[in-house]
């Protein structure tokens, strides 16, 4: 008791903030043992830093009550209580005598969203203060568990039990909680990938995704390609739509290609290119009809295709996913088990004498089992290379296409190698002749290690590749196989917590699938992605560093970074580069703005009316202006502008490190 009173005291030395600045950025904890709160604000960018200068603050169970709270509340701070405590009863929240038994909450931030804990936990019904705000509620008392007010100019939130050791156990929607309340992250990122099958989105306005796709941090959409293999006037008219849609909004489009599946038309015109599984039936695998790209005929066949597709849509890169064979279970499931197509079989008796079919006839000792499985993953190999080559000569008519390489853990998981022919310490010497990404797919075997994973398997990747700048990770946000609690899917603060530590392990973060990311989520995915490594505001002058660049909320007229005019401000954001910058308030520019800028930002500048930027992009990179240029010039040439004369304007810039002057 008495370090918490010190605590208590130490934390009202500080001057009282005005609300604009103290409704979020740095956070305190009260008490010696934080418990899962530095990782829970933590997952949408809130910093932690000196008590003098917080804007959020944890009480935890137990916490002294003091008059200097309640002044500090009312003057801007954001004050967490958890459980009961002194400080709590005075801000209304009292533990009655009857304990509640609870496992089933609802939230009303997704009412419909069963959120179930993995036990039982008996806790006081509480009385809560009259005109609070009920967030989460005991399923069969309506017992209250989350709650919340304003109080002057900041703000209290109340929960009834720790959240749990990892943050996300009991209460997913914290974050949105506070969001209610007025707390917003001051940082985020806008530099996220998300896939996107057209079969859940067939009557949707694409106008209204784009938008809501850059809003929540994406800054490119990774297609299902298969369904535009062949020509459709339809499917064709509403990509070509979704496309330009997504470049007016900042967002770039990859056709996401599934090989060896090519497209159901394709499966269904040649049977006798047809991929077998070691019992020699077609391999028709889940959803995927996998082909025969061992077959010379049947790979020209595909080349051809996904050249026309390339010609016919505009396409900014594209990501060969899963380039290898099934399946999950490896030799002991014969009827998923690829690649035994007559190209594979006659190859590898050339090789060794004997047919690979013999593993499962006679032939089942470990040194035959090991001499194919390793024959196969080497063709795995040859083909992710073969189709890498054959993507990038698409650069022949498309200059600025960026190429991915999607593959799935072998690092973490290693019985991946065996079981699918998957051997990224194989096919990652490729990024010193290719210029490609590489994205790492985490396994289903291993999302049961939660949100710490990601940094695990960047360790474990860093030692195969001098190019950690091309590593990619992927987040699978589905409903998963395993008994998870308290949610099926990742949402709310487990989902932020896997997107900030993925961020900071990895330049890149891909999400599977826009589609499953819930409502709830959308508005604080682009914070949960920002980076941020130190962070100070007071005196009129805020400090930011970021390793990888960030958008810091403001909102002043116009800003100075680092002294000077800021040409890189738009609806309420600065965007800064990577590095340390100090931001101060300044009158608003007249001159044009760069409003978004789909790239990294490498500098800008004010000129007069006008502005000046350096960027570095993998693809095409979009600028979006607050206006239409009247000159626009790259690296000193003068650049035609085709949009509209009002309103913004989005350009497409090449690929590349480039200049760009805009007045």
């Amino acid at each position: 008791m008495r370090l918490r009173a010190r605590a208590a005291a130490a934390l009202f030395g500080g001057v009282l903030c005005c609300a604009a600045a103290c409704r979020g950025g740095t956070f305190a904890i009260v008490g010696a043992q934080p418990g899962a709160w530095p990782g829970i604000l933590g997952s949408v960018g809130h910093i932690a830093g000196p008590a003098a200068e917080a804007e959020i603050f944890v009480a935890l169970p137990g916490t002294p009550d003091a008059a200097d709270w309640h002044a500090k509340v009312r003057g801007g701070a954001t004050l967490i209580v958890e459980g009961s405590s002194p400080l709590a009863a005075s801000f209304g929240f009292r533990a009655g005598a009857e304990a509640v038994p609870v496992i089933h909450v609802v939230d009303t931030h997704n009412e419909q969203l069963p959120v179930i804990w993995s036990k039982a936990v008996n806790i006081p019904r509480y009385e809560v203060p009259a005109g609070a705000r009920l967030f989460a509620r005991d399923r069969w008392t309506g017992a209250p568990l989350v709650a919340g007010m304003k109080a002057g100019a900041g703000a209290v939130l109340w929960v009834a039990v720790s959240p749990g050791p990892s943050g996300y156990e009991r209460f997913p929607y914290l974050m949105q909680a506070l969001g209610d309340l007025g707390v917003t992250p001051q940082f985020r990122s806008s530099r996220l990938w998300a896939f996107f099958d057209y079969s859940y989105r067939t009557r949707a306005d694409v106008e209204y995704l784009a938008e809501r796709w850059r809003r929540a941090g994406i800054s490119a959409l990774h297609v299902a390609s298969w369904h535009f293999y062949d020509r459709d006037a339809a499917r064709d008219e509403y990509l070509t739509r979704l496309i330009e849609a997504a470049h007016r909004h900042g967002v770039l489009v990859y056709a996401w290609v599934e090989l060896p599946h090519v497209s159901e038309k394709f499966w269904n015109d040649h049977p006798e290119w047809r991929e077998r599984t070691a019992v020699l039936q077609d391999a028709q695998l889940d959803w995927r009809k996998l082909m025969n790209l061992q077959n010379p005929e049947c790979a020209a066949a595909v080349r051809q295709g996904l050249k026309a597709m390339a010609e016919r849509f505009d396409w900014d890169g594209v990501n060969l996913a899963e380039l290898y064979f099934e399946s999950l279970e490896g030799a002991g499931n014969p009827a998923r088990f690829t690649p035994m197509n007559d190209d594979v079989r006659a190859g590898f008796r050339r090789q060794s004498g004997w047919d690979p079919l013999e593993i499962w006839h006679g032939r089942s000792d470990a040194a035959s089992l090991r001499a194919f499985l390793d024959y196969r993953a080497e063709a795995a190999r040859r083909m992710q290379e073969e189709w890498l080559q054959t993507v990038e000569s698409f650069r022949a008519f498309r200059p600025d296409l960026d190429v991915v390489l999607t593959h799935v853990d072998d690092r973490f998981d290693a019985g991946m190698k065996d079981a699918i022919g998957a051997d990224a310490a194989r096919v990652l010497p490729l990024l010193g002749s290719h210029s490609f990404s590489f994205l790492i797919e985490d396994p289903a075997t291993v999302w049961n290690l939660g949100p710490q994973r990601y940094p695990e398997i960047a360790k474990r990747y860093a030692p195969l590749t001098g190019h950690g700048e091309k590593l990619a990770i992927d987040i699978n946000i589905v409903e998963r196989y395993q008994d998870v609690y308290p949610t099926k899917q990742q949402t709310g603060t487990e989902l932020f917590e896997l997107v900030h530590l993925a961020s900071e392990a990895f330049p890149r973060v891909a999400l599977y699938f826009e589609n499953s990311i819930l409502k709830p989520d959308l508005e604080l995915l682009a914070a949960a992605s920002a980076v941020v490594t130190k962070f100070t505001a007071g005196k009129g002058r805020t400090t930011v560093e970021s390793p990888a660049g960030v958008e810091l909320r403001w909102n002043g007229a116009g800003a100075l970074v680092d002294g000077k005019p800021w040409p890189a401000q738009a609806a309420g954001i600065v965007r800064l580069p990577a590095g340390t910058h100090q931001v101060e308030s300044a009158p608003k520019r007249e001159g044009i703005v760069l409003a978004d800028l789909n790239a990294t930002l490498r500098s800008a500048a004010a000129a007069g009316r006008g502005m000046v930027f350096e960027y570095a992009s993998e693809s095409r990179a979009i600028a979006r202006f607050d206006r239409r240029p009247a000159r626009l010039e790259v690296d000193g040439a003068a650049m035609a502008v085709s949009c509209g004369e009002a309103g913004e304007c989005a350009v497409l810039l090449p690929r590349g490190e480039h200049s760009v002057a805009a007045n």
